[in-house]
């Protein structure tokens, strides 16, 4: 019996090849994959890196890490901005960039949990083929040819907004289940609501920031 294609497998399957052939031109390739919170960055990376992985050696980092504290942004009046490009140290990240074209590289980590930045979760890169650099805090290319600090090419995903909302529902009420015995949680502050509560709660977080 034949496997059956998807169409999402028919999809990253055109753009590995599209990357495959770009990276001739690129031994040191970065590759920015952005799109709305939500819209499967991380799936899409990941099977991404599954499909690329054959013939080339192929890390997967996020953007996430290179957010701000959660108490710098609460002192800087922005963490309802939390994920807009100003609460991200984008010197740091572009320093990450072209630094990891020529040198093992660190780069920082993320906790969902705590919502914050997590130094235990930093990852050392090492001269990967290909980098995929997921998340959100990219600034439009200055040229048509990337420079050193900038992903050489940036992929954006789109996906239907009811889509996009109903994993953004889900992941929340994931993480407001996971908190019921982890105080460390930032989602344990939301653990006094019903499940009723919470949803009405997230929708109106996506609605406010989100959605915009």
């Amino acid at each position: 019996m034949e496997t059956p294609v998807y169409p999402m497998t028919v999809g990253i399957e055109a753009v590995a090849e599209r990357l495959v052939a770009i990276k001739s031109e690129r031994p040191d390739m970065v590759v920015a994959l952005t799109g709305s919170v939500a819209s499967g960055k991380s799936t899409l990376a990941r099977h991404l890196e599954q499909t690329l992985e054959p013939g080339f050696a192929v890390d997967t980092v996020s953007t996430d890490g290179f957010l701000f504290p959660t108490d710098y942004l609460r002192e800087q009046g922005l963490f309802q901005r939390k994920g807009f490009p100003e609460t991200y140290d984008r010197a740091a990240m572009q320093a990450a960039i072209e630094s990891v074209r020529s040198q093992p590289t660190d780069f920082p980590g993320y906790s969902h949990i705590t919502f914050d930045p997590d130094p235990a979760l930093t990852r050392k890169i090492d001269d990967p083929d290909i980098l995929i650099l997921e998340g959100l805090g990219f600034e439009p290319r200055a040229a048509a040819a990337a420079a050193p600090h900038e992903p050489d090419l940036l992929i954006y995903l789109d996906a239907e907004l009811e889509h996009i909302e109903g994993w953004f529902l889900e992941r929340f009420l994931r993480f407001w289940h996971a908190a019921e015995h982890d105080p460390t949680s930032f989602y344990a502050q939301f653990r006094h609501m019903s499940e009723d509560e919470l949803i009405g709660f997230a929708k109106s977080v996506w609605a406010a920031i989100n959605l915009p």
